[in-house]
């Protein structure tokens, strides 16, 4: 498989604090990558990064490699091109993205026509189509309308139907059905991976549901303190965790098939700038000894998965144990 976009030693800091501490992250052409952390671990900065659309005063350091191209050291020409048909963003909020004062039409059109991809009319007629595509009933009418008129479902598909329309071969969904009911949220990602499987896009898909992303995505990406904690094909990394941080995310979630008690992570999750010089996870961590509080696991090779953890077999071990 191609890889479309290589995330190598990705550094995020605002004046002297890290934020994002050493991410390395491939998407191939046509795959499906989720990456799963709880809120603050650096997830939406690292997508930021890679599309230069960091807030001012943060800096990025690393390679963010796409088709070829290191996307930070880039021409502004280049950039603009980048942005405007290769890659495209899904927002968390759709309302806190979409100008309240324009037509959903004109929201979903401007982009195209502005670069001048598509004609006017043209724009409105395939915007049209892919609404009808994602579910949306009389999108004609819809087209007219303003955001406030429109329920968050119908928003979220709207957005779906921008992001979609110039074609980007890769595309950020940023936690798109937080804010969604569980049954939307489901209508939702069901339409978004249909119309990207159908048309051969990659997506890198953010949440803090790892569930949902293994549900969703071919591989699996867990994110804590602003680095990359383990990664692998996403039916495996579930069915066997190799860290820590990633069993306890699916002990804490309920469970579709079976009554148990749920088991909070203990502690709270910290920023990458106030871990220390060993595991950022050891003081949560029910595995940690006096090496993980004062030497950081480097990234390792472990039954064809990426883990960085000092105990990670003996963690393997544990789980096969207690599911026995």
């Amino acid at each position: 498989m191609n890889t479309l976009l290589e995330v190598r030693d990705l550094h995020v800091q605002v004046a002297d604090r890290t934020l994002v501490d050493d991410v390395s992250l491939t998407v191939g052409a046509a795959e499906s990558v989720g990456l799963v952390g709880e809120s603050g671990s650096g997830k939406s900065l690292s997508i930021r990064a890679a599309m230069r659309l960091l807030p001012r005063g943060l800096r990025a350091s690393g390679e963010i490699v796409f088709d070829g191209k290191d996307v930070l050291t880039t021409s502004r020409k280049e950039l603009a091109r980048y942005r405007a048909g290769e890659v495209a963003l899904i927002h968390q909020d759709p309302r806190a993205h979409i100008n309240p004062s324009r037509t959903v039409g004109q929201f979903v059109t401007e982009g195209v026509v502005d670069t001048r991809r598509m004609p006017a009319a043209q724009a409105w007629e395939a915007a049209c189509a892919l609404m009808r595509d994602v579910g949306i009933v009389d999108a004609e009418r819809r087209m007219h309308q303003y955001p406030h008129q429109l329920s968050g479902g119908l928003l979220q598909r709207v957005m779906i139907v921008a992001a979609l329309l110039p074609g980007p071969r890769l595309i950020f969904a940023d936690e798109p059905t937080t804010a969604l009911d569980v049954t939307v949220q489901s209508e939702v990602m069901a339409v978004l991976l249909e119309q990207i499987r159908e048309q051969g896009r990659s997506l890198l898909f953010l949440t803090h549901d790892l569930d949902l992303a293994a549900a969703v995505t071919d591989r699996l990406a867990v994110m804590y303190a602003g680095t990359i904690v383990e990664t692998g094909r996403s039916a495996e990394l579930c069915a066997r965790p190799l860290h820590p941080y990633t069993a306890g995310l699916l002990r804490s979630r309920p469970s579709a098939t079976q009554v148990r008690r749920l088991q909070a992570i203990p502690g709270r999750p910290i920023a990458a700038y106030e871990a220390g010089a060993g595991c950022p996870f050891s003081a949560r961590c029910a595995f940690a000894q006096e090496r993980c509080h004062s030497e950081r696991p480097p990234r390792r090779v472990l039954e064809g998965r990426e883990v960085a953890c000092h105990r990670a077999e003996e963690v393997a071990g544990s789980l096969r144990e207690r599911a026995s």
